[in-house]
This record gives structure tokens, C-alpha cells and sequence, in this order.
């Protein structure tokens, strides 16, 4: 389903980008059952351009569903997903890429029998308009090995370009997932549990990594290591059984009565005593 007027592309009829208004994402009412099973729960959600949020909740809580939702792998069940003030709901994977944002996954998602530089170069291609073709090679293109050379500074991986990517240690092959899903100059980055198997000096090395590579986009993440969340995230959500019981500021969140019993595990009142 696209906006009325709207290509599934997230393209006018007459192929041009509308313009842009509201907030990077807004969430209005997003429900999404599987059968009986109801795992979003009337979620609303406004993300600011430029703002690093965070999602955090117990599992189960239907994080990674919402995730799922946002990037067009599932469609809601009803509910309004918008991108930068555009109606995207129920489009496409590919066609929100197109308007603008980039998602990493839990589990890693490389090439990993192609180098870093050739994974990284996929996605310049991608994001550049060119497709697949038999008639011409990729090494002549103009911008591409400058753009694939930008990114790989970046994160830090120029280093290990004509390394095949599944030889690289988990941690970059994290950062090289980071150097994919920038390489489309996506406004707004979805990143689903990028700490998950680190260890506590990856994390920090991550965390860096990601606050560099975001600054001046929009940041989306799920994350369970407080304190990667805390020490990143300008304002963070709890989502609990599939609502949205808090959104603030990490020092309001940490203080949160109700986000301390549901998710952090502090006991409070009679509990406490």
C-alpha cells in the first residue's frame, strides 16, 4: 500500500522526491497481530531528525517487530508508519531504502566470501543507481572507488579491504554492516542489537564508531547493553508486551518508577522494604 499519488518507490508520479516534513519517524497507532497473537499493542512513537533513540525492553517485548514494521519487512496490521512526513506504510523493504533509510539486522548480514572493499562497493553501487549489467565492469565507474574508499576511512576497515569479509572478527564484521547500511547516505539508521556478542572493549570501540558515523542523521536502536544505551542515546523508549510505556531522556528513564519495575528490575515500595 503507498500514499495516494505515490509510487511504491516512495517517488511522485512525475519521478521526483516530495519534499519532506515532520519528524524523521512518527508512528501513529501501529498495531501488528500474527493470528490471535497481538505483538504491537497500539504503539505510538515521533523520532526527531537528528536524534539518537533507543528502544529498550524485556525479550518478548516485540523490539524486533517493530524494527520489522518500520523497514517494510512486515506490514502493520493497521496503524501509520511516515518517513521524513511520508505515509510509508505497508511499502516495500526496497522502496523505503530508497526514501532514505538503512537498517542492520541481530545477526550479521555480509557477503562473506566477497572482501570488505567488494561488500562495501555492492552497497556504493546500489546507492549510486547503478544495477546489474554484462556489458560494462564496475572498476571504471566514476565516484564508486572514491565513495567505497570515504566509507571503509570511516570504519575503520581500510585496513582489511581485500580481506574476504567472513575471515574478519565478529566486531568488524559488525562495523563493516555499519559501512553498508551508511553507503546508501540514508538519513535515518535502524540498528537492531549492534553490541550483541561483544565484548565490553568492542563495545565501547562500536559505540564510538557509531556515534561518529551518525552525526547528522537519524539513529533508531534496539540495544540491550545499558550502557551503550544510556551513554548514546539522546531519549530512550521502553517497550513492554508490545507498548510503549516510557519515552525521556536516559536520566528520566533511569528514574522511572514504572520502567524500573517492568524492565530494570528494581523493586520499588513495599518490594524494596
Amino acid at each position: 500500500m503507498s500514499p495516494a499519488g505515490m509510487s511504491p518507490t516512495g517517488m511522485s508520479p512525475t519521478g521526483t522526491n516530495p519534499a519532506s516534513t515532520g519528524p524523521a519517524i512518527e508512528l501513529s497507532g501501529v498495531n501488528k497481530s500474527f493470528g490471535p497473537a497481538k505483538i504491537i499493542n497500539g504503539v505510538d512513537l515521533t523520532v526527531p531528525a537528528g536524534e539518537r533513540h533507543a528502544i529498550i525492553g524485556p525479550n518478548g517485548a516485540g523490539k524486533s517487530t517493530l524494527f520489522h514494521l518500520i523497514s517494510g519487512r512486515f506490514a502493520p496490521t493497521s496503524g501509520t508508519i511516515r518517513l521524513e512526513g511520508r505515509d510509508i506504510t505497508g511499502w516495500r523493504p526496497a522502496a523505503i531504502n530508497r526514501a532514505g533509510l538503512a537498517r542492520s539486522f541481530q545477526v550479521t548480514n555480509i557477503f562473506p566470501k566477497l572482501s570488505v572493499w567488494e561488500n562495501v562497493r555492492c552497497a556504493v553501487l546500489r546507492a549510486m543507481g547503478h544495477g546489474p549489467s554484462f556489458w560494462r565492469g564496475v572498476e571504471g565507474l566514476p565516484g564508486v572507488a572514491e565513495r567505497t574508499e570515504e566509507i571503509l576511512s570511516r570504519i575503520r576497515l581500510g585496513h582489511r579491504a581485500s580481506v574476504a569479509a567472513g575471515l574478519l572478527a565478529y566486531a568488524d564484521q559488525r562495523a563493516l554492516e555499519i559501512g553498508i547500511a551508511i553507503a546508501s547516505d540514508a538519513k535515518v539508521i535502524l540498528l537492531d542489537e549492534p553490541m550483541a556478542g561483544m565484548s565490553h572493549s568492542e563495545s565501547e570501540h562500536a559505540t564510538q564508531l557509531i556515534r561518529e558515523v551518525t552525526t547528522g542523521r537519524t539513529l533508531l536502536m534496539v540495544e540491550h547493553d545499558m550502557a551503550v544505551v544510556f551513554g548514546l542515546a539522546d531519549r530512550i523508549s521502553v517497550l513492554v508486551y508490545g507498548r510503549i510505556i516510557a519515552t525521556d531522556t536516559p536520566a528520566r528513564i533511569r528514574e522511572n518508577r514504572a520502567v524500573q519495575e517492568a524492565y530494570l528490575g528494581v523493586a520499588t515500595g513495599e518490594e524494596a522494604a
